[in-house]
């Protein structure tokens, strides 16, 4: 099937700031039920990260990448999959991950870098989060030629940030699924900046969607702090694939509201104050949905209050239960990933033991 590449990609908007549908607009064919539970995710997502930052200042967290501000991206995008699909999320992207079915203590595990923090639980179907920059988009890509090959109505969805289009193995990705037909999203979640330095300064191309050119397949532009329209152009996308018509890029365009990562990252050193108070007042995508319920009468400060103490009392369980397992030992990397360990592998470990003295 010929693909109609545009040489423009304006952005796809369906709500527009204050919560209203933009002219010639509708809303996807979603439930009221469902539209409350798009929010009720999003909510649960901010609150989340609030308290994960505050327990890694405790010290009772590692590595954690805030994700404040992108969670239109994280629940508009999985919420357009289906259960059997694929995801291959960045280090970011555990708002996605819950979504798609990760409990939420194993999002602690990956981050204590506790045994077993990698392990995805039987029936998740989705990837460990990658901090490999851009590596999952070339395992997406693979997954979806899968599907391709074996006729099945199933897709994969790579997650990534701006910074990832620099990387090769993005543009080897969208090469090979485009020349493989692989059933396959590529979601750029544009939050501006990778680590400190402004899109303006990573490429000279107005927009990330426009690389899809180069691949020829569908390229969409589409405003990520807009939940409905990121529902949208993700399960259109998903149909296009299903339908065996080949990969998608699809740019949302956000903004991450706190640090790169808890790694000691000072976002007032690279990007005014003016700009960060702009997104977090007029362009916050909680404050747009929410809007947009209140409006319908499908949601009140009843449901807001109830939502936030339900998830400070589910993350309050999943931390102490991590806190309860086995941390772990240096040792237990050796025997982790296969059932049985490779000869390589017992080198290894016999060979650590004894740096140890822990053998003969």
């Amino acid at each position: 099937m010929a693909v109609e590449l545009k040489q423009t990609f304006d952005m796809i908007q369906i709500l527009n700031e204050e919560g209203e549908l933009n002219p010639g607009q509708e809303v996807p064919e979603l439930s009221d039920e469902e539209l409350k539970d798009l929010y009720r995710w999003m909510l649960r997502l901010r609150i989340f990260d609030q308290r994960a930052v505050k327990l890694n200042r405790q010290g009772r967290l590692g590595f954690y990448a805030p994700m404040a501000g992108q969670e239109a991206c994280q629940i508009g995008s999985v919420a357009a999959l289906r259960r059997e699909d694929w995801l291959f999320p960045s280090y970011r992207d555990m708002g996605a991950s819950m979504y798609h079915g990760l409990p939420l203590h194993q999002v602690f595990l990956y981050s204590r870098g506790q045994i077993g923090g990698g392990r995805i639980p039987e029936g998740v179907n989705m990837f460990p989060p990658q901090i490999i920059i851009a590596a999952q988009v070339l395992h997406a890509a693979g997954a979806g030629w899968g599907f391709q090959l074996r006729g099945e109505e199933k897709v994969a969805m790579a997650m990534f940030g701006d910074g990832a289009t620099s990387q090769g193995d993005f543009h080897e990705g969208l090469n090979f699924a485009s020349v493989m037909n692989a059933r396959t999203i590529f979601f750029c979640q544009n939050n501006q900046y990778a680590i400190s330095v402004p899109i303006s300064k990573q490429m000279k191309s107005k927009t990330i969607a426009q690389k899809a050119i180069a691949y020829e397949i569908p390229g969409v532009r589409v405003d990520g702090n807009d939940i409905l329209a990121v529902y949208r152009e993700v399960k259109a996308a998903g149909e296009r694939a299903r339908r065996g018509e080949g990969p998608t890029l699809i740019e949302a365009v956000t903004y991450r509201l706190g640090t790169h990562t808890m790694a000691g990252d000072d976002p007032s050193r690279y990007r005014e104050k003016r700009e960060e108070e702009e997104w977090k007042e007029k362009r916050d995508p909680l404050k747009r949905f929410r809007r947009f319920l209140e409006k319908k009468g499908l949601w009140s400060d009843q449901e807001e209050e109830r939502t936030e103490q339900e998830m400070l009392e589910e993350i309050n369980e999943g931390i102490k239960k991590v806190e309860a397992m086995p941390k772990g030992a240096v040792v237990d990397v050796f025997e982790d990933v296969y059932t049985e360990m490779t000869p390589d592998l017992k080198a290894q470990k016999e060979e650590f033991l004894k740096w140890k003295g822990e053998t003969k």
